[in-house]
């Protein structure tokens, strides 16, 4: 194969995006070491007013009025390709978009967000972009946004998004249950023990690992105070991100507390936490999910967010590697039950093994490649037929 030229586009709306994009890359790194990959942001290419105010009010809708941008999410959840809104957006930095990629001349471009992956389908389907366009959904659901049947082909997290797909009319041959890519760090194996010493923990009692850095800062510190004043005995690991506030809060927390609480800031082991971790409190990302899953980590979600995040929950839900919490009190009792009956957490572990065997980058990293190998045979045929 010659020297692959990959384009991927991700977005800041939201990490898991960026993520999973980088997770593609550091898989085709991999596999081709030689490979020139360029990771662009869809939204260098707006405008920078635009770009700054739709993304402020993206992150005020999720922080503020969660239930306001759910009925958001639910209600264009059906836009056909050819409404209104989707054709002004397909219209958003277009001809920008082309130069550049005529500049690259990439043989592949991978979009993990999907208004990018909606403008470069419609390019496609006018037959002015003649590089294939893979998209790789990365929640448990399908928004219409993402629907396009100019995308050569799509990763999808599970079966239930290929129906979904299906149903909206993208043919079944385009579509690969592949699971949302994860760095491939978190599939190997990790020495508990070692971890453990090294986070100053006791590798042979429960431990709780609970993500604070979008969290209500008072909620989480209840959590983090329930865990440490629990009569069973638990250990808890807190990410509290770059949330300093909840950093120096949860000080009085682990005075005079009965069990250990270690607090970290912004971590870039999140692959080490849940391997010594047996039940994970967190939000609903789609990439959080599959890194926690992958591990085969249990899951509690509390107040997953309206959208892509409550289906996200239900799903977890649904394979059994996890439950839900919509309040407070709904939360306390679940923690609760699990430090009485640890027997449940690792029911839960088993299901998210049986439901999760991993490599998931690896798997769509492989679809991808062949998919080039396939447009390269389909255009000498076409030049020998021509």
């Amino acid at each position: 194969m010659k020297q692959l030229r990959i384009l991927v586009f991700s977005a800041t709306f939201g990490n898991g995006h960026l993520r999973a994009a980088e997770a593609v890359i550091e898989e085709i790194c991999i596999k081709e070491p030689l490979a020139i990959v360029t990771h662009l942001d869809f939204g260098d290419f707006l405008s920078k007013r635009f770009n700054s105010v739709v993304k402020k009010l993206y992150f005020e809708l999720i922080k503020h009025s969660p239930k306001l941008w759910g009925k958001f999410y639910y209600q264009t959840a059906k836009l056909h390709p050819t409404s209104r809104i989707q054709r002004f957006l397909n219209q958003l930095g277009r001809t920008d978009f082309l130069k550049y990629i005529q500049e690259f001349e990439p043989d592949l471009i991978v979009c993990t967000y999907p208004t990018i992956s909606s403008i470069l389908a419609q390019l496609r389907i006018e037959h002015i972009l003649q590089v294939p366009v893979i998209t790789v959904i990365t929640d448990y659901t399908v928004h219409n946004h993402w629907v396009h049947p100019g995308v050569d082909s799509y990763m999808v997290a599970c079966e239930e998004v290929k129906e979904m797909l299906v149903n909206e009319g993208i043919l079944t041959k385009r579509i690969h249950v592949t699971g949302i890519p994860i760095s491939p760090k978190f599939e190997g194996k990790i020495d508990r023990r070692l971890i453990a010493t090294k986070l100053g923990i006791i590798p042979d009692i429960p431990t709780f690992l609970v993500m604070g850095a979008y969290g209500n800062l008072e909620i989480t510190k209840r959590i983090c105070k329930k865990l440490t004043d629990s009569q069973i005995p638990v250990q808890s690991i807190i990410v509290c991100g770059n949330n300093e506030k909840l950093y120096h809060s949860l000080e009085e927390v682990n005075t005079n507390a009965r069990n250990p609480l270690v607090r970290l800031r912004y971590v870039d082991n999140m692959e080490e936490l849940m391997s010594v971790s047996d039940l994970i409190i967190t939000k609903a990302g789609g990439l959080t999910v599959t890194e926690a899953l992958t591990k085969h980590l249990p899951l509690l979600v509390y107040k997953p967010i309206p959208g892509q995040e409550n289906e996200n929950a239900h799903f977890v839900q649904r394979i059994g590697a996890g439950n839900v919490a919509r309040t407070e009190e709904e939360l306390e009792e679940l923690l609760g039950c699990f430090l009485s009956n640890p027997q449940e957490i690792e029911e839960m572990r088993g299901k998210a093994a049986i439901a999760f065997q991993g490599h998931s980058a690896e798997r769509a990293v492989e679809n991808m490649f062949k998919l080039i190998v396939n447009t390269n045979i389909d255009q000498r045929l076409d030049q020998r037929i021509g």
